[in-house]
């Protein structure tokens, strides 16, 4: 697999592109863009369980259990894609795995968004440890239990690929177009997104547009 070439700023170096952006492109494009971009968001009842998941799992640290050592909040990067972030969890197993676990409140869908930002820090953790990770895993709070993701090539193209969108997105600063579907209803963001306005926009503006046109009289004439 070929990096990415792209060099978008001016001193030549790939535009960093955060592992949370994956998962957040990967779901809705502008939920995304709103975050990178305009530096939006708006909590829910969702969103206010993730956070308080990730503050028992988010303090850094460094924990031995059996033959098993567990990193907490570990800063994670892949210069060659210019990917960084912060693990939730890392184990570094005794035979030499390497397996980082992303924490998620909510119930799990398999080739998900959450698969995308898990096997990103698999990514990120071979290049800084220089030895494969060939599996990442999500922790459902909602299941309560590890799935495990084999990061395969199919799934290694998926993420090269959304990193240069996500980047493109970032060095262009276009904004995407709102989804307009059902994910609306279960985003917390949907009020500011106004997806239901902004998809039909050329309705609304051809609807000003006969509201105000000025008929000639003689239209009206009988």
């Amino acid at each position: 697999m070929t990096p990415p070439t792209t060099r978008d700023n001016q001193e030549g170096e790939l535009v960093q592109v955060p592992l949370s952006a994956l998962e957040h492109y990967a779901y809705c494009p502008r939920q995304s863009g709103l975050i990178l971009l305009e530096d939006a968001f708006t909590d829910d009842a969702a969103t206010v369980r993730g956070t308080l998941l990730h503050q028992r799992v988010d303090t850094p640290g460094n924990r031995g259990r059996g033959s098993v050592r567990t990193l907490h909040a570990l800063p994670v990067w892949n210069d060659s894609y210019g990917l960084t972030g912060i693990c939730d969890t890392v184990e570094l197993h005794a035979d030499g795995r390497i397996l980082p676990v992303e924490h998620k409140s909510g119930r799990y869908h398999p080739g998900g968004p959450a698969d995308i930002q898990a096997a990103a820090q698999a990514l990120c953790l071979e290049e800084m440890f220089q030895r494969p990770v060939p599996e990442a895993a999500v922790y459902s709070a909602a299941d309560r239990r590890r799935h495990r993701i084999t990061v395969d090539d199919d799934l290694r193209t998926r993420i090269h690929q959304l990193t240069d969108t996500v980047r493109t997105m970032l060095t262009t600063g276009a904004l995407p177009p709102p989804a307009a579907d059902s994910r609306c209803r279960r985003c917390s963001m949907a009020t500011g997104c106004m997806p239901k306005v902004l998809a039909g926009t050329r309705r609304y503006h051809q609807a000003l547009t006969d509201l105000y046109t000025l008929n000639d009289p003689q239209d009206d004439a009988p």
